[in-house]
C-alpha cells in the first residue's frame, strides 16, 4: 500500500527492538497469568505471539501496550517504557484490538477520518477505506458493519497514522478468504516498509505464512521460540489413517535407524491421542532422523510393511510438520475451559 512507510524516528529509537520482554509477571488475585515470561520483537518483522486460551497472551499484550502495569519484569516498546513514557509512544504505536473498540453509531469514514486526525501525517482514509474494501459502506454505521468489515476498519485505524509498531489481535477473524488475503498483504506491506508487527491469532496457517518469528506460550511462560522452520525442523513426515494397535515396533524395524512413529488421534472422531482401540481409526506419523530421509524408497517400505500386514493405508502423504503439530505437541490437545 502506498505511504504505509512509518515516520521517521530517533538513532536511540532505531537501535532497540521493537519490544522487549523480559523476566514479565503478572498476577490476579491467586492466579499467575504471566509468570516470568521473555521475548523480543524486531523492527521490520512480523512476530506471532500464540498460545491456548488462558496462557497469558492478553496480559502480555495489554501491558506492552501500557493499558496494565507489571507486577515484575521489563518491559519496553520501541525503546521506552510503555506506561511511563504512553505520551511519546502513542503516536508511535498501532492498536487493532479483537473487539473493534469503535462506537457503535460511528459511520466507518468519520470514524477513520477522526482518527486520521489525531496523526501528524496519516495515510488518507480514502486509501484505506478502497484497500480494505469499505468505501462501499463508508457512510454505514459501525453497528450495521458485518463482523469482517468491523475487522478491517479497526485495522485500517490501527494502521492509519504510520505507526513504527503495529499489535494485531485475531486480525482476520471472520474474514472471507479475499478478505483475509488482503489483510495478509497488508501486514506484509507493513513489514517490508520497516513496521514491527506483534501479531495475536490461533489460525496456525496464519502464523506460518505471515511470520518471521514465532513465540508460543503457555501457562504464562515461553514453551517455544523461533523462527517457523525452527520450531518445525522443516523436517517431512509421513502420514496415513488406518486402524488402531499396528505393530509399530514391527513397522520401525522395517524402517531405516533413528525413524519414529508416533500416533495421533482421529480428527473426525475426536480420539485422546494414543488409544490404540483397534475399531478406531487413528492417524499415523512417521518421522526420519533427517529431513531428507523421506523418498520413494522410504514410502514403498511404508506401503510395503502395510500390504504384508493387512493395513490399508488411507489419506497417505508426505509432508511437512507444520507449525499447529508444534503447537499441539507443546500446549496439549485437550480441549481448555478458559
Amino acid at each position: 500500500m502506498q505511504g504505509a512507510r512509518g515516520p521517521a524516528v530517533d538513532s536511540h529509537s532505531m537501535s532497540t527492538a521493537a519490544v522487549e520482554v523480559s523476566d514479565l509477571v503478572k498476577s490476579y488475585g491467586d492466579t499467575t497469568a504471566v509468570a516470568g515470561l521473555s521475548f523480543t520483537a524486531p523492527r521490520g518483522a512480523v512476530t506471532a505471539l500464540l498460545g491456548p486460551n488462558g496462557a497469558g497472551k492478553t496480559s502480555t499484550i495489554e501491558i506492552c501496550e501500557g493499558f496494565r502495569s507489571a507486577d515484575s519484569g521489563r518491559v519496553r516498546v520501541l525503546g521506552l517504557d510503555p506506561v511511563a513514557d504512553a505520551a511519546a509512544l502513542k503516536p508511535k504505536v498501532g492498536v487493532m484490538p479483537q473487539s473493534g473498540g469503535v462506537p457503535t453509531g460511528a459511520r466507518a469514514g468519520e470514524w477513520l477520518r477522526l482518527v486520521a486526525s489525531f496523526h501528524a501525517q496519516p495515510i488518507p482514509p480514502h486509501t484505506l477505506l478502497e484497500r480494505l474494501g469499505l468505501l462501499s459502506v463508508a457512510t454505514t454505521p459501525f453497528r450495521r458493519l458485518s463482523g469482517g468489515q468491523q475487522q478491517r476498519l479497526s485495522l485500517a485505524a490501527a494502521v492509519i497514522g504510520r505507526p513504527e509498531l503495529v499489535f494485531l489481535d485475531e486480525p482476520t477473524a471472520g474474514l472471507d478468504p479475499q478478505a483475509r488475503m488482503a489483510t495478509w498483504d497488508l501486514i506484509r506491506e507493513l513489514r517490508a516498509a520497516g513496521v514491527g508487527v506483534v501479531l495475536t491469532t490461533h489460525y496456525m496457517e496464519e502464523a506460518e505464512r505471515l511470520a518471521d518469528r514465532v513465540v508460543i506460550i503457555d501457562h504464562g511462560r515461553v514453551v517455544a521460540d523461533g523462527t517457523t522452520d525452527d520450531l518445525t525442523d522443516a523436517r517431512q513426515e509421513l502420514r496415513f489413517a488406518a486402524k488402531g494397535g499396528l505393530d509399530t515396533d514391527s513397522l520401525l524395524a522395517a524402517l531405516p535407524p533413528e525413524s519414529r512413529v508416533e500416533v495421533r488421534s482421529d480428527e473426525a472422531s475426536g480420539d485422546r491421542p494414543g488409544r490404540d482401540h483397534e475399531d478406531d481409526v487413528v492417524r499415523y506419523a512417521i518421522t526420519t532422523a533427517a529431513a531428507d530421509d523421506i523418498g520413494p524408497e522410504f514410502v514403498a517400505t511404508v506401503t510395503t510393511w502395510c500390504a504384508a500386514n493387512g493395513v490399508l493405508p488411507q489419506d497417505l502423504r508426505v509432508q511437512r510438520r507444520t507449525l499447529e503439530d508444534v503447537f499441539l505437541n507443546l500446549t496439549g490437545r485437550d480441549l481448555r475451559e478458559t
